[in-house]
């Protein structure tokens, strides 16, 4: 384990002071722990008032029980912004008569937000989860900061436990802090350490965070994740989000080795590898040694898994999302999933059609890291097809679609029916790149459209549906060749150690163990 030395020139956000008027009142107080700033949650958020703009903890650390007191105080409030990312809990504030005095905007939208965004009775901000942090310095200053906490330590110091990400900037700008100090949630290590002193007020809970169970990859999230097996070497580090993908992925990988882990945040489906050894960080730039992730998501093991371990580092969107960071550490895969992408390489990722569903997140963030760093891959992963069958490589993006991700900023793109490299093709090159990977059901038409639309006449001639079909099937065996011969080779290294460990069992021998220097850690 590396020992880590944060200065100002490794992380310079640490050095960002606090509201200063707010940063003086309360280090001037005697004690942090005279029980003065204990109250109630209706008498917390009491403190809120008529046109407060008020940041609230997103994800699993959405602080439930002053959420529902401020909602349930709405008739003393009138024209309250709420801003979040997205939330794991009950947005109490868009229902019933308290939705009249609260508008919401989010700078992502979680599934219990889309339609309440898509009715028009909440906004979206389209931005890079990098530079959310930035807002709060100047263009949405906060008038108050609702955030959920670990208990103090015995020095006073609380964790922002699985939710650093934007969380932390937001603690630093707003003028009023009200924090839900919250027994059951996992004290992580890393930047995101708030102080009680600044804490303006505070109530205390005992309360089950939110968990989601890991979801289980089907047949062609499985081929999705043996494809992108081969474009990760060992010594990579990568950016894993949540879901059947990213499960298939980390669920192919228990032969590589020295794999690290830099990512915007991660689930359960990196455990196992941990624990095989898969993953140890040793070839990282940015932190070896650590799990480096801004916020947190999965299983009630998950947070069993990140409570008080050294081994997960948690830092703010702002340093984790900054591609100049992610680009330092070498062969950086950065896997990010899509709802359609059309032939030229554009990626929709945040609505279908005009209906919102997400966001800009951290994508673009770690596609372009990615693209920088020595030997990196950005990769685009998604099935071939929707659930109804339609073609999710299309000619055009649906009408009203955003582009996340741009046609000149994709390289790899992944379905169940192999992967291909954008970079530096024309537009008819990439046409015919994506249609060899688009559902067989769909390639003959989308050739048809294609010609249309490039102009390209009958410049695909050459291009035989039946047999490219042969020649996925032929790359399909290869690649399960490939995996058995894997397979046999790693049974046989096993079998041939337990082999030689019987032969020849060494004698005992006393060994004496020095005491180990921690290494320095690295900038």
């Amino acid at each position: 384990m590396h020992r880590l030395v944060i200065t100002p020139r490794l992380f310079p956000v640490l050095r960002s002071p606090l509201c200063k008027s707010r940063h003086a009142r309360l280090l001037s107080q005697d004690t942090w722990s005279d029980g003065t700033r204990l109250r109630s949650a209706r008498d917390a958020v009491a403190f809120i008032k008529p046109g407060d703009r008020v940041f609230i903890h997103g994800a699993c650390a959405f602080p439930q029980k002053l959420v529902d007191a401020l909602a349930a105080n709405h008739k003393s409030l009138w024209d309250v912004e709420i801003c979040h990312l997205h939330t794991a809990g009950r947005p109490s504030y868009i229902q019933g008569e308290a939705a009249k005095s609260f508008r919401v905007n989010n700078f992502f939208i979680g599934e219990n937000m889309r339609h309440a965004v898509n009715q028009g009775l909440a906004d979206f901000v389209p931005i890079f989860l990098s530079e959310i942090p930035s807002l709060f310095k100047d263009r949405l200053p906060l008038n108050a900061a609702l955030i959920s906490i670990s208990p103090p330590d015995r020095h006073g110091f609380c964790s922002l436990g699985p939710s650093v990400d934007v969380t932390l900037a937001a603690v630093h700008h707003a003028d009023l802090v009200i924090a839900q100090v919250n027994k059951q949630l996992p004290r992580t290590h890393g930047a995101g350490m708030i102080h009680m002193k600044n804490i303006d007020y505070y109530i205390e809970v005992d309360d089950p965070i939110p968990s989601t169970e890991p979801v289980q990859p089907n047949e062609v999230e499985m081929a999705i994740g043996r494809n992108l097996l081969p474009l990760i070497e060992n010594g990579s580090t990568l950016q894993l989000g949540i879901g059947a993908i990213p499960n298939a992925v980390c669920q192919s990988l228990t032969h590589h080795k020295h794999l690290g882990v830099h990512t915007e945040m991660f689930s359960d489906g990196i455990i196992p590898l941990v624990e095989k050894g898969v993953i140890d960080n040793s070839q990282k730039a940015v932190f070896p040694g650590q799990i480096v992730s801004s916020f947190l998501m999965g299983s009630k093991k998950m947070w069993d898994f990140v409570n008080d371990n050294p081994l997960v580092f948690m830092l703010p969107s702002e340093y984790v999302n900054d591609p100049k960071v992610i680009q330092r550490n070498p062969k950086v895969v950065a896997i990010n999933s899509a709802v359609e992408i059309d032939i030229t390489g554009q990626v929709c990722a945040d609505s279908i059609g005009d209906q919102f569903i997400s966001g800009i997140g951290g994508q673009m963030d770690f596609e372009r890291g990615a693209a920088l760093s020595p030997g990196g891959k950005p990769i685009i992963a998604l099935p071939s097809s929707t659930k109804r069958g339609e073609s999710r490589i299309v000619t055009f993006l649906r009408e009203g679609a955003g582009v996340v991700t741009s046609r000149a900023h994709v390289h790899w793109v992944v379905t169940e029916y192999g992967a291909v490299n954008l970079f530096g093709l024309n537009v008819r090159q990439r046409a015919e790149k994506l249609i060899s990977i688009a559902h067989p059901d769909h390639r003959e038409n989308l050739l048809k459209e294609a010609r249309d639309r490039l102009k390209l006449g009958d410049i695909f001639h050459h291009f035989n549906i039946g047999a490219h079909n042969a020649n996925i099937v032929k790359f399909e065996e290869e690649m399960k060749r490939a995996m058995e011969k894997k397979e046999e080779a790693v049974a046989a290294s096993k079998t041939a150690d337990q082999g030689h460990a019987a032969d020849k069992a060494p004698p005992p021998v006393k060994v004496e163990v020095p005491e180990p220097k921690p290494p320095k850690a690295k900038a």
